[in-house]
């Protein structure tokens, strides 16, 4: 049992997620059993209830778990699915020690940060790992947090315990100051003191620069860090995140780090995967551009898996898309046309609440009358559903429960849904977090549809977030007026996939297919959505 613990300094956002997926990507492809976890210092138990705007996105693992959006890093760049024991906030720390503190488990004794928080903290890392596994671990937020102090305490003890089987490696950035055409190596000093102040020492520094790092410099927070120099690694500025692992290579961190905590390797490192996406990188040439209609366009994170999902596709069709997002309150009857009448492609992607639900509609609508390539996801897909009853089907009073009362609620809160065998129902009253349909569920297409086409089989398994279904009874009357719910449910209470059999490419879903692709595997539904977008882009230019 090995650990490597991964820290960030000096400021936010730096990329430790990624140089965290990109590590166990080395590692995987020279064999080794790994496990990857995010410990995040925000007292929220998960990111569930959070806004996008706060967290970026939530990101949804096959067992169900409100996880943080590193996790979909980990499995894009890995391969190995996370679990709900991978996602690690000190909200889920805290619940856990009360709850034992509750039961008396603590024999009498004063509940304290230490012991008894960073015992916690232990174990949930060390939750579920065998002998032979190297658990690489992320810790959220920014050294000298105060929120993160338990977590780095716990760190120290991990060392102290297992000196030969701990490592740290610590993210900074090297500033690039313009007017001294130099970069400062300061910053980088102070944040390592921030962490010798917690009573570590890291191994390994990883230096985020947009410029190249002299010699002299990285002899330099080599000395002023009691690192040795070869463990100094620089991490350049990329055009795209999937080269991050070659360039890591080139600077042998998986070998740096393979000597240091003597990981056994059953293979060589092989980067062929790596090295074939690149090339298909940069063989995406012809441009083409998509609508993404939501309400939190502002903060690209708030929709990461979805920005994945369409790159995947759009490489491996060749094509660089450009995404145009667009807020969906700038869309009504009047302007609808002018902002959509180019588009190549339109995506409604999920959300939640009634900000901005017309301008979606307006746009599906466009987008279904014009035979504009239209993709709905989650709120997306029921969004399709209120506007085709109230255009085509010409209902009164359509909409979802969600949004206010209607006389036909076609959309509605699911209040009972079978998860493997055991049933689980919900009620209005319940608690937001965590009671949503969650997780990868099976869903069975129907044959001759757009879904088999794109799937070429007839069950698959989709991981959901939502609190509210299309309500089936609705099912029949829709289906006589064009709409296929090619999609269902083994009970067949649960409506999964809907298509227009009147137009080119109209197809939604009610589970997100994004959380599911890969850079080496992308997702079917994106491989066809932007293959008919290209299309589309041809017919208009021609």
């Amino acid at each position: 049992m090995k650990f490597i613990f991964v820290t960030g300094g000096v400021v936010s956002s730096l990329g430790k997620g990624i140089v965290t997926a990109s590590l166990a990507a080395l590692l995987r492809s020279r064999g080794v059993n790994l496990k990857i976890r995010k410990l995040d210092p925000y007292l929220n138990v998960d990111p569930g209830t959070m806004s996008p705007y706060q967290h970026g996105e939530v990101f949804v693992t096959d067992d169900g778990s409100e996880t943080d959006l590193d996790l979909g890093h980990y499995e894009r760049f890995t391969d190995i699915n996370c679990t709900k024991n991978d996602s690690i906030s000190s909200g889920k720390i805290y619940s856990s020690v009360i709850e034992k503190e509750r039961k008396g488990l603590y024999l009498g004794s004063t509940v304290q940060v230490i012991p008894h928080v960073t015992e916690e903290i232990k174990s949930f890392v060390k939750l579920g790992i065998k002998d032979n596994e190297v658990v690489i671990c992320e810790i959220g937020g920014t050294v000298g947090d105060i929120e993160s102090l338990p977590f780095l305490e716990a760190i120290r003890q991990f060392k102290n315990e297992k000196p030969n089987d701990t490592l740290l490696i610590h993210l900074t950035l090297l500033p690039y100051l313009e007017s001294s055409g130099e970069l400062k190596t300061k910053p980088t000093q102070h944040s390592v003191k921030d962490l010798l102040n917690s009573g570590i020492q890291p191994d390994v520094i990883v230096c985020r620069s947009s410029m190249k790092i002299s010699d002299n410099e990285l002899s330099k927070i080599s000395l002023f860090c009691n690192v040795s120099k070869q463990s100094v690694i620089p991490s350049y500025d990329v055009t795209s995140i999937y080269k991050v692992p070659t360039l890591l290579s080139k600077s042998k961190l998986d070998e740096i780090i393979i000597k240091k905590l003597k990981i056994k390797t059953p293979k060589k490192l092989n980067l062929k995967i790596w090295h074939n996406f690149e090339q298909l990188e940069s063989s995406a040439k012809k441009e083409m551009e998509i609508l993404i209609i939501g309400k939190y366009i502002d903060l690209k994170d708030s929709y990461k898996s979805l920005y994945e999902a369409i790159y995947h596709a759009g490489v491996h069709n060749k094509i660089d898309v450009k995404i145009k997002w667009l807020d969906s309150e700038t869309i009504n009857s009047r302007t609808v046309k002018f902002l959509l009448k180019n588009a190549n492609g339109i995506l409604i992607p999920g959300g939640f609440g009634n900000r901005g639900i017309l301008g979606k509609i307006e746009a599906i609508k466009f987008a279904r009358e014009n035979n504009i390539p239209f993709l709905g996801i989650c709120l997306g897909m029921q969004l399709a559903i209120i506007e085709y009853c109230r255009n085509v089907l010409k209902m009164k009073n359509v909409g979802s429960s969600e949004f206010g009362k209607y006389k036909n609620n076609v959309v509605s809160l699911m209040k009972e849904w079978t998860n493997k065998k055991l049933i689980v129902k919900r009620n209005e009253k319940v608690d937001l977090g965590g009671s949503m349909r969650l997780g990868a569920y099976p869903c069975f297409i129907t044959k001759q549809t757009l879904a088999h086409n794109i799937y070429k089989k007839t069950q698959i398994n989709e991981r959901h977030r939502h609190r509210y279904e299309i309500n089936p009874k609705f099912k029949n009357k829709i289906e006589k007026k064009g709409l296929v719910f090619s999609g269902i449910s083994k009970d067949k209470n649960l409506l999964e996939i809907i298509e227009n059999k009147n137009h080119p490419w109209f197809l939604a879903v009610q589970f997100h297919p994004e959380l599911k692709s890969k850079p080496f595997k992308p997702h079917p539904i994106f491989l066809s959505f932007i293959k008919s977008c290209n299309k589309k882009n041809n017919e208009q230019k021609n």
